[in-house]
């Protein structure tokens, strides 16, 4: 029979016994929508996250007081604790000293604050962040409308701003230019020079800046806070070597003895993505064993409805092979149907576990995405547990004698 007709013929098997076949479908179903709806859930969580650990830069890396990693063993806390601040002198002589790189960047936090306009208020959830210029390009933040921090705004202790666009969003009346307008943060005002464009993501309040230079920060909250230090390398190949020139001008800066551990942290993205990334490997692992294990019983399913098609199409199998069919074209037959149920539930599964993934994802504000690695491995998966759960009902149907089969009630 040509493969055309096998297939054909599969189909009229599957027709023949609608709800069996169903029930056997969703079977195969369910363990492939397990693995497509988590996968796609969390390929989509993935990428918004990534986004929002991409804080930095490329080829960017961040000096600060406490590593990314909260852990490490009792005293810990302590440890990390009693460790000197990161001062803005330490972090001007990174700037002034640092040949290799392009940007370096210093920056200062304070976060839930307040901001207004007229009788518009916030609620407490504003980060201000106190910058030199570097910061904007070490930070990845685009200016939308007006002009970033400049070196003379810090000279001159400038009260000024930079809006991220949520905050703008909160604030102004939509398509309303704010540059020039005034903004209170705790009772002082400030002039906003310019907005940012939208990052977006998962993390809603990236968009939530009040970003002014850092020398006005230190007047209105004070110097006594560690400082964060920025780095952009002019391209991926000196990196490393830019990191190597920091980590030794701050240990001179610092007094940090010889053989001493750094008493300061560095991350990059890279870092920190892979450190995710390690995080929820094991969240895939135990989502592939659960569908894994899905998938078994479901094979187990269709190897016990290909047995009971046998014993029903004895009679079928007898008349087949006595006007010639051979035993290949047996087993071709009965496999057939059992990879398109296979095939057809694992389709249905895919469609269902990306529609559901995407859904959340939607509903977590996060863009959508389609996993195609993990598409393709559930077909493949699906079409390996036809053949492997069909292998021994075909071959039953074609060791049958045809005087027998035929002779079957």
């Amino acid at each position: 029979m040509p493969s055309a007709e096998i297939i054909s013929s599969a189909f009229e098997a599957l027709r023949g016994n609608r709800l069996r076949s169903v029930l056997t479908l969703l079977s195969i179903a369910i363990g492939v929508f397990s693995i497509i709806f988590v996968m796609t859930a969390l390929g989509a969580l993935q990428n918004s996250i990534e986004g929002g650990l991409s804080a930095l830069g490329a080829n960017t890396f961040q000096v600060q007081k406490y590593p990314v990693n909260q852990g490490g063993g009792p005293g810990w806390h302590s440890r990390m604790r009693n460790r000197p601040d990161l001062t803005y002198a330490q972090g001007q002589a990174v700037a002034e000293r640092t040949r290799g790189a392009r940007y370096v960047g210093l920056e200062v936090w304070k976060f839930g604050c307040e901001v207004s306009w007229r009788n518009i208020t916030t609620d407490p959830m504003i980060s201000v962040a106190g910058e030199t210029p570097d910061g904007l390009p070490t930070n990845q933040w685009e200016i939308d409308l007006g002009r970033p921090i400049m070196q003379s705004d810090l000279d001159l202790t400038r009260k000024v701003v930079v809006l991220g666009s949520d905050l703008v969003r909160l604030l102004f009346p939509p398509s309303y230019n704010p540059v020039g307008e005034t903004v209170t943060l705790d009772g002082l005002r400030y002039k906003v020079i310019g907005t940012l464009k939208s990052q977006g993501g998962l993390f809603g309040n990236r968009d939530r800046y009040f970003i002014v230079p850092i020398t006005t920060f230190f007047e209105r909250f004070g110097k006594k806070r560690s400082i964060h230090i920025m780095v952009q390398a002019r391209s991926r190949e000196n990196f490393d070597s830019v990191q190597d020139e920091v980590i030794g001008i701050l240990r001179a800066a610092r007094n940090v003895p010889p053989g001493e551990e750094n008493d300061f942290a560095i991350f990059s993205n890279e870092s920190v993505i892979r450190e995710f990334n390690e995080a929820t490997a094991m969240v895939r692992i135990g989502t592939v064993a659960i569908a894994a294990v899905a998938l078994l019983a479901a094979g187990i399913g269709i190897m016990n409805i290909m047995l009971v098609s046998v014993t029903e199409r004895t009679r079928e199998i007898g008349i087949r092979k006595a006007v010639g069919a051979t035993r290949q074209s047996i087993i071709r037959q009965f496999l057939s149907e059992s990879v398109v149920i296979s095939v057809l539930g694992g389709m249905l599964g895919i469609l269902l576990g990306l529609l559901a993934g995407n859904l959340l994802a939607l509903a977590l504000d996060i863009a959508p995405t389609i996993e195609i690695v993990w598409i393709v491995s559930g077909l493949a998966a699906c079409s390996f547990v036809g053949v492997a759960f069909g292998t021994y009902p075909s071959w039953k149907a074609a060791g049958l004698d045809p005087i027998e089969a035929l002779r079957y009630e």
